[in-house]
């Protein structure tokens, strides 16, 4: 039997799996994160590899691979992409793995369209313009220090510094200021009668940390501007039209193809994903269901054409 793989990589975790012409998965495998930048290449490149192993299970008519990666940019170093080529090989696939964005698999994952954009807001954001199923521009994406505007770091940098800016003042610390002090010194444990000594111990506990630590402040924006709470509906309707913006930087004049929503800021029940949303009312939004199935169908279109089927989540129980 002829199978393809599809692998998810991301900075956490690493999911792979094997499917037939017919769309069946037929193995699964998982591993540690696999980002080259967070993890050292030949760690990461191992993940991937030990992954891909166990979702083929013995099989030896593996067609092709298509790996979404979280940071593959690093690949562009010739010692880091010689590690990847070097696990490839010691797994036999040698010259049948394609490695390519997290992005380009969640696009793929949501639409078989071709062209359209991806919209990516999690920790960090970029918005991606897809043609022939590949990302061949991008916008945003700069990272914590040069942009991510709408991201989950930048809503989290934003709650922060609307807390120093409450502190300040002489109002009450209730709202989103209270959560942000309660998350980063626990309920109760902080004198508020000095908020000097407050202001300047949150400054220091911010800067102690790495600065995508901020991005654990998020959710309290989300809730505070859930309850109606006017400064933090006011953060996200920024971080909102942040990512309207670069999505629109990455689309032609009158474009009709789909938008494909990824990541946690833009999910369906939070205020940024609904505000999202209602922008690009009238056109055909979709939010990415799993990037591993996205890998796979790349794959296996790859291997067998336009009209192979989607993979589906079910899993064959007949080793064959």
């Amino acid at each position: 039997m002829s199978l393809v793989v599809g692998v998810d990589a991301g900075g956490t975790s690493t999911r792979a799996i094997a499917v037939d012409a017919a769309g069946v998965v037929h193995g699964t495998g998982a591993a540690e994160g696999a980002n080259p930048n967070s993890h050292p290449p030949a760690l990461a490149a191992a993940r991937i590899a030990g992954a891909i192993e166990s979702a083929v299970d013995g099989h030896t008519d593996v067609l092709g691979v298509v790996v979404g990666m979280a940071g593959e940019s690093k690949l562009s170093d010739p010692a880091v992409a010689a590690e990847f080529t070097a696990a490839w090989e010691r797994i036999g696939l040698g010259g049948l793995v394609r490695v390519t964005g997290d992005a380009e698999v969640a696009y793929a994952s949501a639409t078989a369209e071709p062209d359209g954009t991806v919209l990516v807001a999690g920790t960090g954001s970029i918005a991606g313009r897809i043609r022939g199923r590949r990302m061949v521009a991008t916008a945003g994406g700069h990272g914590w220090l040069l942009g991510d505007e709408g991201s989950g770091f930048w809503l989290g940098r934003e709650a922060v510094r609307a807390t120093l800016a409450a502190l300040e003042g002489d109002g009450p610390l209730d709202g989103l200021a209270e959560a942000v002090l309660g998350e980063a010194f626990g309920p109760s444990a902080v004198d508020l009668s000095d908020r000097f000594k407050v202001r300047w111990a949150l400054v220091t506990h911010a800067n102690a940390e790495p600065p995508v630590r901020l991005a654990r402040y998020a959710p309290l924006v989300s809730a505070a501007a859930a309850a109606g709470e006017p400064g933090a509906e006011e953060i996200v309707a920024r971080g909102a039209r942040h990512l309207v913006r670069v999505a629109h930087a990455t689309r032609e004049p009158g474009e009709k193809t789909p938008i494909v929503l990824v990541g946690s800021v833009l999910a369906e029940t939070g205020p940024v994903g609904a505000r999202v949303r209602a922008e690009f009312a009238g056109l055909n939004v979709l939010t990415s269901s799993d990037g591993v199935l996205g890998a796979a169908w790349l794959a296996a279109v790859e291997a067998w054409g336009e009209d192979t089927p989607r993979p589906s989540r079910r899993v064959n129980a007949t080793k064959t």
